[in-house]
Parts: structure tokens; C-alpha cells; sequence
């Protein structure tokens, strides 16, 4: 579902907008004006999250297929989860220091939020896609199988009844 460079554009965008809203804080700026950037670092948040939750659970088609790449994308995902935790505690504590608690916890509202509606439109239409790509390539492994075994049941019989076989 995710690749390591979809990852780590993930955590670069994270990772830009953190910066901007570090400069923010360390400006004096309020938590309103800081609205587009905590929006970019949530959904960058986001989208890490739910690369580590299918790099720990991937699907069929990407276990045979994937082949090491499952192992890399684990890594990449633990890693930009670890890098933005960080992260989520250093702006916890701006936020905690300069807004008191009830802002963290209306931000954590706001993340929930935010997670809530990237799972429905992205995170769902790429679990359904890997879905039906999966299927597909089993319907079609499927119907080349029995069209080769179909094929050696001819033979067979054309051998059988000496079809091929010149008199």
C-alpha cells in the first residue's frame, strides 16, 4: 500500500510543517495562525500511521509479491513513527506550555478528526484497490492454470485416440 518513498514524503512533509510551526510558537504567533501547518503535519502523521499499521499487517498479494520489500517498508514506517513521536511530544509540550492542557486535548480532537476522515477517503480506497488487484491476479493465475490443464487433457486424448498419430 505504501512504499518507502511515499513514507519518507510523508515525514519530510511532517517534518517541514513542524519547523513551520516551531518557528510559529518561537515567534509569539497564536495556535489559529497555525492552522495550515498543523493541518500538513496531522495528515503527514497520518499517512505514517497508516504505513506502519499495513507494514505490520500487509496483505497477501504483497507477502508473495513484495517480495523484501514488505521488511524495508516495516523499517522505513517504525522508523518515521519513532522520528514523528518525537516530534508529537515537543509540540505537545509548546502547546501544553503556552495554551494550557485543554488546547492539547482540543488538538488531539482535531487530530482524531482529521484520521477519522483521511481513513475514509484514502487509507480505505487503497486497502479496497490492493483488494481487488489481488483478486484479479488470482482470477487470472486461475483461468491460466485450467486453460493449461485443459490443454494437457487434450493432448492427452488427442494421443489417446490417435489424433495426432499418422497412419
Amino acid at each position: 500500500m505504501f512504499d518507502p518513498v511515499t513514507i519518507s514524503a510523508a515525514v519530510a512533509t511532517a517534518s517541514t510543517a513542524f519547523s513551520g510551526i516551531k518557528r510559529a510558537f518561537q515567534a509569539g504567533r497564536d495556535l489559529e495562525s497555525m492552522t495550515q501547518d498543523l493541518s500538513r503535519w496531522m495528515g503527514a502523521v497520518s499517512d505514517v500511521d497508516a504505513a506502519h499499521k499495513s507494514a505490520k499487517n500487509p496483505t497477501m498479494f504483497r507477502k508473495v509479491f513484495g517480495g523484501g520489500t514488505v521488511e524495508q517498508e516495516a523499517i522505513e514506517a517504525f522508523a518515521a513513527k519513532k522520528k514523528l513521536e518525537e516530534q508529537r511530544y515537543e509540540l505537545q509540550q509548546f502547546i501544553k506550555f503556552t495554551h494550557g492542557t485543554a488546547a492539547w486535548d482540543e488538538l488531539l480532537r482535531m487530530e482524531g478528526q482529521i484520521r477519522k476522515r483521511r481513513q475514509q477517503e484514502i487509507y480505505d480506497k487503497k486497502i479496497f484497490r490492493e483488494k481487488v488487484i489481488g483478486i484479479v491476479v488470482l482470477i487470472v493465475v486461475l483461468v491460466i492454470g485450467l486453460a493449461a490443464l485443459g490443454l494437457f487433457v487434450y493432448s492427452l486424448m488427442g494421443l489417446d485416440r490417435g489424433w495426432w498419430v499418422s497412419n
